[in-house]
């Protein structure tokens, strides 16, 4: 039996990423009483007993307790925005060519972010493939429901007395220097950070990914959907065969995409639009699923040798 820790276990993460485990009897949460859990020692305790220990903190509370577990044979999982780009943390993204090997033998796992985790799975495969150049200009627009904020986020949307500037989709980031744009660098192979656009609406979860390709962007913005299509269907083929990564044939909502439509899973759909010099790639998923609690379990998965998809709402 894994012994589990999780350390914040009250905020949206991890209260989600108990809930799923509970459900697993070959796991073995351990937990604090309520009067020490924001007990250092004792949070540290908990880890060194640990097998796998995840961090849902803010980030410089992850920092502060990865430094005092640093000798601690646990396998942290970090949540946070922290240590994604950090030298010795592997970036918990498996669907990435060498990822999941990588992931097997790690004590140290950055969990990718939700806006991050939609740009990333759009563009790696075409800068591999010679369609997108790592200097290419980028601009990406994702919509997320509001469950990302947080519970201050949540609270804010489901008061009876909500504002009614939060009946409209709301754009953030504004000064683009959003969080996530450091690990979309990193780890997409595109040496300059798109113009990121994140918007979050009145729904509680899921996320759209956008990222708009014109004609003048050589290679990619040239190419028919169907071959850039077939481009994800190859690299994902390759890196995916567990069913977390889908491609869509061209199906939508009788014309629209809904970022909801993924809300509840932990699986992400990948699809193009458009035609040749002017198209749009799009990624869906849920922001708590694959782009946050499902990632972290799939990641513990790996690491402790379970079926990669055990405990995910994935391949319906």
């Amino acid at each position: 039996m894994s012994k589990i820790f999780i350390d914040g276990s009250a905020g949206t993460t991890g209260l989600s990423i108990r809930n799923r485990l509970a459900e697993r009897p070959e796991l073995e949460i351990l937990t604090l009483p309520e009067e020490k859990r924001k007990n250092i020692d004792a949070r540290i305790e908990m880890i060194y007993n640990a097998d796998v220990a995840f961090l849902c903190l803010p980030d410089e509370a992850s920092v502060e307790i990865a430094e005092k577990a640093k000798d601690s044979k646990a396998v942290l999982i970090d949540t946070s925005t922290a240590h994604r780009v950090s030298e010795g943390w592997t970036y918990g993204l498996p669907e990435l060519k060498g990822q999941r090997e990588k992931l097997k033998d790690s004590k140290r796992i950055g969990n990718p972010g939700c806006h991050a985790t939609g740009y990333i799975v759009l563009t790696a495969p075409l800068v591999e493939a010679g369609l997108i150049s790592e200097n290419a200009c980028l601009s990406c627009t994702s919509l997320t429901g509001y469950s990302g904020g947080g519970k201050k986020m949540i609270a804010g949307y489901e008061s009876g007395e909500a504002d009614k500037l939060l009946e409209a989709p709301r754009l953030y980031g504004l000064g683009q220097s959003h969080k996530h744009l450091p690990e979309m660098v990193r780890y997409s192979g595109i040496q300059n950070p798109p113009v990121f656009m994140p918007v979050v609406s009145c729904f509680y979860s899921g996320m759209e990914v956008m990222i708009p390709l014109s004609g003048d962007l050589p290679g990619a913005g040239e190419a028919a959907p169907g071959e850039i299509a077939e481009i994800y269907k190859k690299y994902y083929g390759e890196t995916s065969g567990n069913g977390i990564i889908k491609i869509n044939s061209g199906s939508s909502e009788e014309g629209f995409l809904s970022a909801g439509a993924f809300s509840g899973r932990d699986d992400l759909e990948i699809s193009v639009w458009g035609r040749a010099g002017s198209l749009v790639l799009t990624a869906r998923y849920d922001n708590l699923g694959k782009g946050a609690s499902g990632a972290a379990i799939q990641n513990m998965n790996i690491v402790l040798g379970y079926e990669e998809t055990r405990g995910l709402a994935a391949g319906r």
